[in-house]
């Protein structure tokens, strides 16, 4: 990516009006009361260097009257240390408030990302640009109320310096101009390395992924036992010790040069402020103003050059902050291609004829392939099909499109005679339950776990259980210490491990949570023997009969169950028919079947 020019941080600041209507969705009161204290901080700056320098005037005056009261004197001192305490008390009320609104404004966002991820397509989820993109959006999510509190800030700071800048025109326009030609330089050079910044980070994001996932494989309770057995621990260190060395060096080449050059327009800066410092001094000892006045104009004069380096310092992160938002609102604008429609067709109740596919073909992106090319049959309302195929064949693919997870890139998908595209997308997937053989453990309790297949019967304790005895998961959840409170998996406390077979079956009940019309079970019982799952299925069949039904396995002792089989190759439909016929057709199916029977005699 080019580096970023200033009309480029110009343009990022449009991006603050988004976000700051995000902050206020937020939490508006908290909004409110930040805005209102920084408002009242800004005047204090101001306030005690006027009151100092009446003090240092009533001190004068009353060393050369001796019989004056001291009365005016105590009553500037006790206010200005009222403003003291007034000024610590709104620091810290800010402080306070900027916390819980960047605690909130975290949660808030966060759940904006997983509720937006969730309405886009799965295809953009095989995609690394959209990873970037996503980890990108993530990042915004904590600290971006850092920005709000730089955005106030400035406005602050804004508010009093024209209260400080208004004593030092009165006195003389001049120091202004030398103030900003002070200042100016260290702005631009801050400007120019924060710019070198962004660019190297954005341009790390993929890698930076990579060094994220190194060092989770790294120290992971899923990996430990591949890293062990087989002593992945120096190739994965060494892997992650080359990646960080090579940020570390461009960050630190980076931050030498920013290091050196700051140091040189500092140098400036201060000669500016001590230039105007002796300015003053002079005209305090020719008699022009007071000793109280130059104290006053010599703390306004600081304050005032601290104040336009914190403005034009903070406009470059205020102006980068504005940048990098500019990726999180980039990852809503991303939208799925595969979208509810408004006037959508109600799903079938029941499916009457089936799912019909008419010369589907179906290609990943960025993929040269076809997945699944010039598919043509029915799903029949009501049959148990199976999908056979080597590893690579397309059979997974074909029931992400039939789910609907991906729409075909030629042909269509028809329900009872009308494009499945017609349907209401949530009817749809309501009427579909899907077990793939990636079925996720979740690190949550036995109930949660098997609720996740219908997650609005989440306090349904008795389907919960009838899921469970239809998957043969409430023998193995008996024989649990907590039933189904018991937490599964070793990342939280009081944990328990399954085994790979024990965790199918928790998973396979998930497919029972629905009263779905179509249930596919795309290979969830690798993980069991040959008994177990021919049990598994044989029950699934009987507890599924009268429903639409498909059975992805490589052992075909399951599959021979299924009304019909289809025999795919490299994405195409190869053979299709019952068990008996495609044996009598001797072709790849026959072929397979034979293969696999060998190996069990």
């Amino acid at each position: 990516m080019s580096d970023i020019t200033l009309k480029d941080r110009f343009s990022a600041l449009g991006n603050l009006p988004r976000f700051f209507k995000l902050v206020w969705q937020t939490s508006p009161s908290y909004t409110l009361l930040n805005a209102t204290l920084r408002l009242l901080r800004s005047a204090i700056p101001v306030a005690v260097l006027y009151v100092g320098k009446l003090i240092v005037d009533q001190v004068v005056f009353l060393t050369q009257h001796e019989q004056v009261s001291h009365t005016m004197l105590w009553e500037l001192v006790a206010i200005e240390f009222g403003l003291a305490v007034l000024s610590d008390a709104l620091s810290r009320a800010t402080t306070l408030v900027d916390s819980m609104l960047g605690d909130l404004f975290a949660n808030y966002t966060s759940i904006e990302i997983m509720n937006h991820a969730a309405t886009l397509d799965l295809e953009q989820f095989e995609d690394p640009t959209f990873y970037d993109k996503l980890e990108r959006a993530r990042q915004q999510t904590v600290g971006r109320t850092v920005l709000l509190s730089q955005v106030l800030g400035q406005v602050q700071d804004f508010i009093t310096m024209g209260f400080l800048a208004s004593g030092l025109v009165v006195f003389n326009p001049w120091l202004l101009l030398l103030l900003s030609v002070a200042v100016l330089p260290a702005f631009l050079g801050e400007s120019y390395f924060n710019d070198k910044s962004y660019s190297l980070n954005r341009r790390h994001t993929p890698e930076r992924r990579e060094l994220d996932y190194i060092r989770y494989i790294g120290a992971s309770d899923e990996t430990a036992k591949e890293v062990k057995l087989f002593n992945l621990s120096g190739f994965l260190a060494d892997r992650f010790r080359q990646l960080s060395q090579k940020f570390y060096a461009d960050n630190k080449a980076l931050a030498v040069k920013r290091s050196l050059w700051g140091t040189a327009f500092s140098l400036l800066g201060t000669a500016g402020y001590y230039g105007a410092y002796a300015y003053i001094i002079a005209a305090t000892i020719s008699g022009k103003i007071s000793i109280g006045s130059l104290t006053f104009l010599a703390g306004s004069f600081r304050q005032l050059r601290s104040g336009l380096e914190n403005i034009l310092s903070r406009f470059t992160t205020v102006s980068q902050g504005a940048i990098y938002l500019q990726d999180f609102f980039d990852f809503f604008e991303i939208s799925p291609r595969i979208t509810p429609q408004p006037s959508a067709r109600p799903f079938p109740q029941p499916i009457q004829t089936g799912f019909t596919f008419e010369n589907v073909g179906f290609t990943y992106a960025n993929s040269e392939r076809w997945a699944n090319r010039h598919l043509n049959f029915t799903l029949r309302a009501g049959e148990k099909l199976a999908l056979v195929g080597e590893n690579g064949a397309g059979k997974t693919t074909l029931v992400k499109l039939l789910a609907r997870l991906y729409d075909p890139s030629e042909g269509r998908i028809l329900l009872d005679g009308y494009d499945l595209r017609e349907y209401d997308l949530f009817e749809l997937r309501r009427n579909v339950g899907v077990i793939f053989q990636d079925y996720i453990r979740y690190q949550m309790t036995v109930a949660q776990n098997v609720a996740v297949g219908n997650i609005t019967e989440k306090e349904n304790r008795e389907r919960i259980e009838e899921a469970s005895r239809k998957s043969l998961a409430d023998l193995l959840v008996q024989r649990l210490p907590g039933r189904y409170d018991q937490q599964l998996g070793r990342r939280f406390g009081q944990g328990v491990e399954l085994s790979g077979g024990e965790w199918q079956k928790i998973a396979l009940a998930r497919a029972y949570m629905k009263e779905a019309q179509l249930l596919i079970l795309d290979e969830p019982t690798s993980a069991l023997d040959a008994r177990a799952e021919y049990e598994v299925f044989q029950r699934f069949a009987e507890l599924t009969r009268g429903k639409t039904a498909v059975l992805i396995s490589h052992r075909f002792s399951t599959v021979r169950m299924a009304d019909r089989i289809l025999v795919l190759d490299k994405g195409e439909l190869l053979e299709v028919g019952s068990h008996e016929e495609l044996l009598a057709l001797n072709g790849r199916y026959a072929e397979l079947f034979h293969l696999q029977a060998k190996g069990y005699r």
